[in-house]
């Protein structure tokens, strides 16, 4: 067995060392409201699967977790409807950017995977099955509520409309695969509840407590509380690192070698299965829409703590 590594310092370290470089990248302004975010804000929270919690910078801020909510929502998602949501949606990389419509034409309506925009408005669809979109926001929060084990989380309402007001792009996905069948609900109830899930606000201690179970089989070590089976909570892991960072995955697997779920508020929720999970946050964008100081910040934690699901 390779020895404990020393997380506080290593958490302590990272931060210094990155704290030269705060406020590189673009922020994303195609939304207004993340536009407003100060790009050089940064946090970082480890929590193992002991329960320890090493934090760093503003890792106790909340802030808009964005596409996170797609790992979040599939886990919902897979719990309530299990294997049949495979009918509608993928498991392969796109290689496309995240909203792109071109593959949706080509393959008649059924998206690559459940992480870019198109696969998410499936899995948000599969969520309203006898619901009404604000009983399906309010079990929504209630679940990701329930992964923290913290009450305090709530949808950033600014952020929701923002979205929804220059939410075009996703209209247009959502009228597609309409078209096709692949959506049973009206697009603006689907849209709704998709846009209020994405604009869930979070700190990186709130979000790495609510990934924990993903480290740990499918069980949150701390609270006791079983949230998926091991072999669903495996192969949402195996869809993190092939697909959490749109077309950048692979290059997040070859440098991290961690499943990994970003957003384009520029947070980032990493899991290193038995160990620990990890969230980050850098406003600051990369050319593929990804953290760029949150990946080098997670490619600094696995290298130092010797974590990587390719081994030692």
């Amino acid at each position: 067995m390779p020895p404990k590594p020393d997380l506080k310092s290593i958490v302590a370290g990272i931060h210094a060392d990155l704290a030269p470089r705060f406020g590189e990248g673009k922020v994303a302004d195609y939304i207004p409201q993340l536009a407003r975010v100060d790009p050089r804000r940064f946090g970082l929270a480890v929590v193992t699967l002991e329960g320890e919690t090493f934090l760093a910078g503003d890792a106790e801020l909340p802030f808009s977790i964005q596409s996170i909510s797609k790992a979040l929502m599939l886990t919902l998602a897979l719990g309530r409807h299990g294997e049949t949501i495979w009918r509608r949606v993928g498991r392969e990389p796109s290689g496309s950017a995240f909203n792109s419509i071109v593959q949706l034409e080509a393959e008649s309506g059924i998206p690559r995977n459940p992480f870019i925009n198109a696969g998410a408005i499936v899995v948000t669809d599969t969520l309203l099955a006898g619901h009404t979109p604000r009983e399906a926001i309010a079990e929504i929060v209630r679940f990701v509520r329930f992964l923290a084990d913290e009450e305090g989380i709530v949808t950033d309402k600014a952020v929701a409309r923002s979205e929804e007001a220059t939410g075009d792009r996703n209209r247009a996905l959502a009228h597609f695969m309409h078209s096709f069948g692949t959506l049973k609900h009206p697009v603006d109830h689907v849209l709704g509840v998709y846009f209020h899930h994405c604009a869930l606000a979070m700190s990186c201690r709130q979000l790495a407590k609510a990934g924990l179970f993903l480290a740990n089989n499918g069980r949150n070590p701390v609270t006791g509380h079983s949230v998926i089976s091991s072999a669903r909570a495996r192969r949402i892991n195996a869809l993190m690192l092939t697909c959490g960072h749109y077309d950048g995955s692979g290059d997040f697997a070859y440098r991290v070698g961690l499943p990994g779920k970003s957003g384009v508020g520029g947070g980032i929720l990493a899991i290193a299965p038995g160990h620990a999970s990890i969230a980050v946050w850098s406003p600051g964008l990369d050319a593929t829409g990804n953290s760029l100081l949150g990946s080098i910040a997670l490619e600094m934690l696995a290298n130092r703590a010797g974590w990587s699901v390719f081994g030692h």
